[in-house]
């Protein structure tokens, strides 16, 4: 979920009422304003949510961010609430190292796609299976690491895995998986077992991280061998 945390203070004695608040920015596709329905007494620092939208990218390359203003409808009081406009301080680093983050992974995305292989093969404690890159656009993707997950421990077999040549379409890549924790806990909050962070370049540029999720059966099986390997499993 795209979501920030907007600091908010009030040095006066009079409580403010905020309605809704909304993020504003070239960078990021304007989501409809968010109800906040908060009452903010004299305080040095209050936290607000706020959506964001998905990064405005552009296959060209990396984009600088761009200036952003918070807009909010507030009231004191009685008083119908009315339009304020918040100006972030510009360049703000959060905001550019989420564009960046996602804008990277959209260059790489541009070009290929990153998957779990159909087949996975437990041996022992280790699963066995590939990371698959198919051609989707032009020049030399160079897939430099995987990493592993809250849960997961990820060996490929060399690094950097394999470069997808420029007149190649598809290249598979061995990797290993084995379980990174076997309390039972870990198990029951997994939300973030199966974000597996791969690193890649384009046609020797600068590395860029993509985020690949296996299919839901695949996690299915990795939850069951892990079990099975921890000792967990019934």
């Amino acid at each position: 979920m795209h979501e920030l945390q907007v600091a908010v203070r009030n040095t006066s004695e009079t409580p403010v009422y905020f309605a809704d608040v909304q993020l504003v920015t070239p960078s990021f596709k304007t989501l409809p304003a968010q109800r906040a329905d908060a009452v903010i007494k004299k305080t040095e620092r209050t936290d607000l949510p706020i959506r964001y939208g998905p990064a405005n990218c552009s296959p060209r390359g990396l984009p600088e961010v761009s200036p952003a203003t918070v807009v909010a409808h507030v009231r004191t009081g009685s008083e119908q609430p009315y339009k304020v406009v918040f100006q972030v301080p510009h360049p703000d680093p959060l905001l550019a190292r989420l564009l960046r983050d996602e804008c990277s992974e959209y260059l790489i995305k541009q070009a290929v796609s990153l998957e779990f292989g159909p087949t996975w093969t437990e041996s022992g404690k280790v699963m066995r299976g590939d990371l698959v890159v198919t051609r989707r656009g032009p020049g030399e993707v160079t897939v430099t690491d995987m990493g592993g997950t809250t849960h997961y421990i990820v060996t490929p077999e060399h690094r950097p895995l394999g470069s997808l040549a420029a007149d190649q379409e598809r290249l598979e890549l061995p990797v290993e998986l084995t379980p990174g924790r076997c309390d039972p806990h870990a198990f029951a909050e997994a939300k973030k077992a199966f974000l597996f962070p791969v690193r890649a370049r384009i046609d020797g540029g600068e590395e860029r991280v993509v985020i690949v999720v296996p299919p839901k059966p695949l996690q299915d099986r990795l939850i069951e061998y892990a079990l099975r390997v921890c000792g967990l499993g019934g």
